[in-house]
Formats: C-alpha cells, sequence, structure tokens
C-alpha cells in the first residue's frame, strides 16, 4: 500500500467512483472524493492530500482552475487536471498554474497510473532532488523504473515498453546488479528456447530506450544492470 493520500474533485458520481475504485486498486490512498470548490479547498486543509485529481468543469461557482488557484494560494500540492475539454483557451488558463499532469476523458486506467506516479515523482524532485514513490527504483543515467507496474521513466518523462521489454528490464532490475542467465529470462520471456537473434534483437530495442551502458552483456552466459 503507497502511503500517497489523493484528493480526487470530480462532479459526476460515476465518474468519480471509478476513479477512486482505479486509485484504490493501484495502491494509493483516496483521502476524500468532493464535487465542488468549497468542499475542495475544506478537504485539502483537513486531509492534507498529497496530489489532487481535479476536474476541470466543475459545476460550481468556481471551476476547477479556480479552485486550484485558491489551493496554491496556501498549499503547493500537485494537481492533475481531468476534463473532456481541450479547447486551448481552457489549456492555456489550466497551464498557468502549473499542474503536473493533464488527462482527457475518457482516460484508461495505465494512463491514470502512470500520471500519478509521474505527477509525485516531479513533485517530490522539485522539492529536494529525490523520488517520492518508493515503487521507483533509480536505475542510473536519469532513469527510473517501476517495478511493481512495469514503468520506465527518463527524468520526467514515461517511456512506453513493450511487453517482452518490460519481463526483461524488471528481472534486471529486481536481481540489483547481479547476473541473469540467459537461460533464465528464455523461459521468462518466451516460454520456450529461442535463438541468439532473438535475444540480440530485443536487447538492441531496449538499450534503444536506455542508455545504452545500463545493461552489460556477459558473453555466453547471461545480463546484469549496472547500478
Amino acid at each position: 500500500m503507497n502511503n500517497s493520500k489523493i484528493l480526487i474533485v470530480e462532479d459526476e458520481a460515476i465518474v468519480s467512483m471509478e476513479i477512486k475504485r482505479v486509485i484504490e486498486r493501484i495502491g494509493y490512498e483516496v483521502s476524500a472524493v468532493v464535487t465542488n470548490y468549497k468542499d475542495a479547498i475544506q478537504s485539502v486543509k483537513r486531509n492534507k492530500p498529497d496530489l489532487i485529481l481535479m476536474d476541470i468543469n466543475l459545476n460550481s461557482y468556481k471551476d476547477g482552475i479556480e479552485t486550484v488557484q485558491e489551493i496554491k494560494m496556501t498549499q503547493d500540492i500537485p494537481v492533475i487536471y481531468l476534463t473532456a475539454d481541450s479547447d486551448s483557451k481552457t489549456i492555456e488558463r489550466a497551464i498557468q498554474t502549473d499542474p503536473v499532469g493533464y488527462l482527457q476523458k475518457p482516460f484508461k486506467r495505465e494512463d491514470l497510473n502512470s500520471t500519478i506516479a509521474l505527477g509525485l515523482y516531479k513533485n517530490k524532485v522539485d522539492q529536494n532532488n529525490s523520488v517520492v514513490d518508493n515503487r521507483l527504483t533509480d536505475i542510473g543515467a536519469g532513469y527510473y523504473y517501476d517495478v511493481e507496474y512495469e514503468l520506465l521513466y527518463y527524468k520526467n518523462e514515461p517511456i512506453k515498453l513493450s511487453p517482452k521489454e518490460k519481463i526483461l528490464l524488471t528481472k534486471l532490475v529486481q536481481v540489483k546488479g547481479n547476473i541473469v542467465p540467459f537461460k533464465t529470462l528464455e523461459k521468462l520471456i518466451w516460454g520456450y528456447p529461442v535463438s541468439t537473434g532473438s535475444y540480440r534483437t530485443l536487447l538492441y530495442r531496449l538499450r534503444g530506450k536506455l542508455h545504452y551502458e545500463l545493461i552489460e552483456t556477459i558473453p555466453s552466459f547471461g545480463l546484469k544492470l549496472k547500478v
């Protein structure tokens, strides 16, 4: 269970309950679910969330952007905007509040997960140049990896991995610099014997997304991560 608390500000009940369900399944704590400006302000003061998911188009006398402006007058809490509206004026207003993320409705669970993790990470880096989410492992050269959810980041940006790349990198990170034999990787990734070319192709593609020297090949034996 992650210790980070997330406040959901969303005036559509069905949407807010689905977001709450997903967040709790991912492993974060939901500090509260509110629907308007007044309750959002009160919840921030009372529960002190680590991150806010804010719907821009609140059915309230102040919208989500105005609510965030008020919150940021006294609290420096990272905000991720949720909206079905992508017009340029709205986006320009939102940018002025310095959000850590922006999700267009409808969004996928994996997008919500990665945006939250990245938002918490960015906020902590801004504060003291360290990583807030203890799932994130520093693998060197500015890269961080979330083993539990198989998410790779370079500094502040997520990097998309294929299913096989995720299996390979997860195993290398888990063993913390020890060598993983080719036979072990073969069983994990393919489940059956494969040619040397298959290894080379997969490794070539993964190295193209990382600093090339982070993964070391031990000839005729296996691979290791230089950590």
